[in-house]
């Protein structure tokens, strides 16, 4: 009998059991994987952002857990002599329209309380030389780390505190009841007082299991990448971000250097045929199936249908892939980029066709259900996991005195 199980093997499900055992450290908590390693999708597969949370709606989870986390997982990796760099971004208009924009985020990120500057055309060619801009933000707390890297520490941690960490170990089944739940998997089934559900591009599904119903699905978005070939890594300094539509959940194709010197161009923002898909080729019936018959997908589609065949068009043409590219560095051409690895976000919808915009977490009546948490789950996700552990101490009664 455990205290605590969670369902997935990413980096919020590992976060939350490292919370976990710091405010119930004789706790004993099961964690279990479908893969055969952890991070193998989501975090393992992101783009290393240590956001700042300059885009988000202040009060949020999303704006509050953005900035304490990054300098939480700033922290952690100073302790840990994880590699990282906290090495700034800049937020860039290239055109006239998008000032106002620029003046609007720019006030965001002073109501976030953060560290944010507004910079010339000519400030922004001192710190990104090869940048076209007519103005841009530069925002000093933005910086990078291998994602990966954390979650596998994370969970050497709590390995070393008695956590049980299973992999290639599927949830089939879940029953809850006034005294816990019963999980069934392919490895048979395990008992536990609580149930966390951290399940990423499934957590919905999860929660279907184990008998709730909420008003959301999860959409996959797949989103593509570019990488500069070494010789013309010279463009990019740092980060470099263009005006994000303030409608559209996604950040608009960006350059990003990586942990290791490598730097990435993209993404864009496509529907995918499977919750795992990161190929064009990648199809799954029953994904499939589920999105064209959830009526909330169809009234997202019509709502941003021009956005959408934008996304499309970059999908299959390298072409206008590049000239999207080439709006923030006109140098960049099409023989300086070679295809990267994609990533997909799992990206709550509602019926009426609105994307939750925040961190979105139901209660159960011994269980709690993250149903979204796409970026900036990882800058995020030691706060995530804080909170995670709080609500079940306030809500749920859990007190200190578990399997002492």
């Amino acid at each position: 009998m455990y205290d605590f199980a969670i369902v997935g093997g990413g980096i919020v499900g590992l976060s939350t059991a490292k919370a976990l055992y710091e405010r119930y450290p004789n706790a004993k908590v099961l964690l279990v994987e479908k893969e055969a390693e952890l991070a193998a999708h989501q975090t393992g597969h992101n783009s290393g952002v240590i956001h700042s949370g300059i885009y988000y709606k202040p009060g949020s989870y999303k704006a509050r857990f953005a900035r304490q986390g990054s300098k939480s997982m700033t922290e952690f990796c100073k302790q840990y002599d994880i590699e990282h760099d906290i090495c700034g971004k800049v937020i860039v208009a290239t055109k006239d329209e998008e000032l106002p924009l620029l003046d609007n985020l720019y006030k965001r990120g002073l109501e976030n309380q953060l560290d944010v500057t507004k910079i010339s055309k000519e400030e922004l060619k001192e710190i990104e030389p090869h940048v076209n801009g007519k103005a841009a933000i530069k925002v000093a707390a933005a910086g990078i780390v291998n994602y990966k890297q954390v979650t596998e520490k994370f969970a050497e941690i709590v390995q070393e505190k008695g956590a049980d960490i299973r992999l290639n170990t599927k949830v089939e089944n879940i029953h809850e009841s006034n005294d816990g739940i019963t999980i069934e998997t392919n490895k048979g089934s395990f008992k536990a007082r609580f149930l966390i559900n951290c399940a990423g591009l499934h957590s919905d599904r999860v929660t279907k299991l184990a008998g709730y119903k909420t008003d959301v699905k999860i959409i996959p978005f797949r989103g593509e990448y570019y990488k500069l070939i070494p010789e013309k890594r010279h463009l990019v300094k740092n980060l470099i971000y263009p005006v994000p539509n303030p409608k559209f959940p996604f950040l608009g194709v960006h350059f990003t250097r990586m942990i290791g010197g490598e730097v990435d161009a993209g993404p864009n923002a496509v529907l995918s045929f499977k919750r795992e898909g990161y190929k064009l080729s990648d199809f799954n019936l029953k994904d499939f199936a589920e999105v064209m018959g959830y009526p909330g997908f169809w009234k997202l589609a019509s709502k941003f249908m021009g956005e959408g065949l934008e996304e499309m068009a970059r999908s299959v043409s390298k072409a206008k892939f590049v000239a999207s590219l080439q709006e923030l560095i006109p140098e960049i051409q099409s023989e300086d980029l070679v295809p990267g690895p994609a990533g997909v976000r799992a990206q709550a919808v509602k019926t009426d066709g609105g994307f939750v915009d925040d961190f979105h977490m139901i209660n159960g009546e011994n269980s709690i259900h993250v149903c979204n948490a796409p970026s900036p789950a990882a800058t995020a996700s030691i706060e995530i996991g804080k909170e995670i552990v709080s609500q079940i101490a306030e809500q749920h009664h859990l007190t200190s005195a578990i399997s002492s």
